[in-house]
C-alpha cells in the first residue's frame, strides 16, 4: 500500500480520460443530428440559429476537454477543475441539449 505522498492513482485518471472522451463523442453525435435535422427538415432563419448554436457549443466543449484531458496526461494527479471551466462544460452540455431539443420540436 503506497502513503499520500507516492500515491498510486490506480486506474482513475484513465477512467477520467475515457469519461472526457465519451462525453465528447455524445456531444459530437447531437451536434450532427441536430445538424441532419436541419438538412431534412429545413426550419429557416431559427433551426439555423439553433444549427450555429449547437456547432459553438460543441467546439467550445471541445476545446475545454481537450485541455482537461491534456492535464490528465501531464500529471497523475491533477488539480481541480477551475470553476469557470466547470461552469462552461455544463453551460455547453446545458446548451447542446436545450438546442437539440428545439431542433426536435
Amino acid at each position: 500500500m503506497a502513503d499520500a505522498a507516492g500515491r498510486d492513482p490506480g486506474l482513475q485518471p484513465e477512467r477520467t480520460r475515457l469519461a472526457w472522451r465519451r462525453t465528447t463523442l455524445s456531444c459530437a453525435v447531437t451536434a450532427v443530428l441536430a445538424g441532419r435535422q436541419v438538412a431534412l427538415r429545413g426550419g429557416g432563419a431559427l433551426a439555423a440559429l439553433a444549427l450555429a448554436l449547437v456547432a459553438l457549443a460543441f467546439l467550445l466543449f471541445l476545446r475545454l476537454a481537450h485541455r482537461r484531458i491534456q492535464l490528465l496526461d501531464a500529471s497523475p494527479s491533477p488539480s481541480a477543475m477551475p470553476p469557470r471551466s466547470a461552469a462552461a462544460v455544463a453551460a455547453c452540455t446545458v446548451s447542446l441539449a436545450l438546442c437539440g431539443a428545439a431542433l426536435l420540436w
